[in-house]
């Protein structure tokens, strides 16, 4: 008997039922029958002779009574090879269940009309294709010639995120749950590749033109379908970058949030936009071995008698070294999480100990250093020609550099008069410090200076008898000797 023939012959439940109703009343009807015509004459039950006629049912409509199902059969047989003649071999199938109740009457009780039921049957059936489905959950998404083909797609599916060599190992494991071997170091092991959803393959009866090729898909199972998100405008943002971003046309992007083309977007503001979302996600677990550093830890100590911004390794620090096991889940390829199982310390890491300066360098701490290179005083603080002399003259230096003889901020640097080209500290801590007849200057007003660093170079400007440095020293605003404060 040809295939589709085990669609013929297989009654639904319902169909079942409702036939199982009209089996037993035509046996009622026939029992009936036959005792009345036993009761008349046994002769002539004797003389007559039964026929075997057949109810035909496509679901629960009843078309007619036919001699010989064959009639009905072969016609079918034809109906079904010209389609699947039509789509490439599909294997097809009628629409509905056939059955055939069979009942045995009298020559002369009603015949069989073969031509006139065959004639209706033809006329209502309904062609479809048996398909494979894949469904995502309970809704079949893709349908496929058949089961190899449908198989052939899941697999190609795991495959878009998987070697071939880690499907390969995957197949060839066994069922039974056995230990598996130790990683050695560097090495990535695949545990499973699962979908986000359950995914089955089941028998349905589609129109033909439903069937998809394998290319096909894959394709449609990837590409998904349209799910609307939102999105947060950026600094920058504007409408045919946010519409490009997201695959969409600009008018699409306008349509979707009721705006025109000149409106105004507004940073922080929400927006709808539609993405693809696959159908199903492939879900894979993996676990990794791996050498890796433990970097050191720094560990600052501040120093007070360090300016700010210096700073000296006090213990250099090394890189310690373990071995881990990271257990690894990637959603269609992307890591979405990694965490630790294992680890074993080879090696600890040595902390890396830096001292850091803490000290202000605008601050003075009030002990002045001698601002020249070498010198003698040639004139103290006093009255000297008939008027006061503010401070001390140091000449002949063994080199002309200017020092400053504390930290401090200058807030004074160029031409002033008799002074000549003058230089004026003030070392943040009440003390001030001048520095006059300089033959030029290197730093400049507002710059902060460190104690003994360079400022100028000893001249001879403004009201001066020879090259040499005037320098003068104020305590909160008040006059002072330099050499109570500094020596030579």
């Amino acid at each position: 008997m040809k295939n589709w023939r085990e669609v013929l012959t297989t009654y639904t439940e319902q169909t079942s039922q409702y036939l199982k109703g009209r089996v037993k009343k035509t046996a009622i009807v026939a029992a009936t029958a036959g005792a009345i015509m036993f009761s008349g004459s046994s002769a002539a039950l004797a003389n007559n002779e039964f026929t075997t006629v057949y109810y035909v049912y496509m679901g629960d409509k009843y078309f007619g009574t036919i001699s010989n199902p064959q009639i009905i059969e072969d016609m079918v047989s034809e109906e079904l090879k010209v389609h699947g003649e039509s789509y490439d071999g599909l294997r097809m199938a009628l629409s509905s269940d056939v059955s055939f109740i069979p009942e045995k009457l009298f020559n002369d009780e009603n015949k069989a009309d073969d031509e006139a039921t065959s004639s209706e049957f033809m006329k209502d059936i309904t062609v479809k294709a048996e398909a494979a489905a894949i469904k995502i959950g309970n809704e079949p998404v893709a349908f496929l010639k058949d089961e190899e083909q449908a198989e052939e797609v899941i697999k190609e599916l795991k495959l878009q995120y998987l070697t071939k060599e880690e499907w390969e190992e995957l197949e060839a494991r066994p069922d039974i749950l056995e230990p598996l071997p130790d990683l050695k170091t560097g090495e990535t092991r695949l545990l499973n590749a699962l979908f986000s959803e359950e995914v089955t393959i089941t028998k349905e009866k589609i129109e033909p033109e439903e069937v998809m090729s394998v290319k096909e898909a894959m394709k449609l199972l990837q590409t998904g379908t349209l799910e609307e998100k939102s999105y947060k405008v950026k600094e920058g943002d504007v409408l045919s970058s946010i519409a490009q971003d997201f695959e969409l046309e600009t008018t699409e992007l306008l349509d979707l949030n009721d705006l025109e083309s000149n409106s105004m977007l507004k940073v922080g503001q929400e927006l709808k936009v539609n993405e693809m979302k696959p159908f199903v996600d492939v879900i894979t677990n993996k676990e990794e071995y791996k050498k890796e550093k433990i970097s050191f830890e720094q560990e600052v100590i501040e120093d007070s008698s360090m300016f700010k911004g210096e700073e000296k390794v006090k213990q250099e620090g090394k890189d310690g070294e373990r071995t881990v096991l990271y257990h690894i889940i990637e959603e269609n390829g992307d890591q979405v999480e990694r965490e630790e199982m294992e680890e074993d310390i080879l090696k600890k890491p040595v902390k890396e100990i830096v001292v850091k300066g803490t000290k202000d360098p605008t601050i003075g701490d009030g002990e002045f250093v001698w601002p020249a290179v070498g010198g003698y005083v040639s004139s103290e603080i006093g009255y000297r020609w008939g008027k006061m002399h503010k401070g001390i003259d140091i000449a002949r230096p063994s080199d002309r550099t200017i020092k400053a003889a504390d930290n401090g901020k200058v807030i004074s640097a160029g031409w002033s008069n008799g002074y000549g080209n003058k230089i004026e500290i003030d070392h943040q801590n009440g003390y001030r410090t001048v520095y006059a007849h300089l033959d030029s200057i290197s730093v400049s007003v507002g710059e902060t200076v460190t104690k003994s660093s360079e400022i100028g170079i000893m001249g001879s400007t403004g009201d001066s008898t020879g090259v040499h440095l005037h320098f003068e020293l104020f305590k909160n605003g008040k006059l002072e000797n330099p050499l109570n404060y500094v020596k030579q």
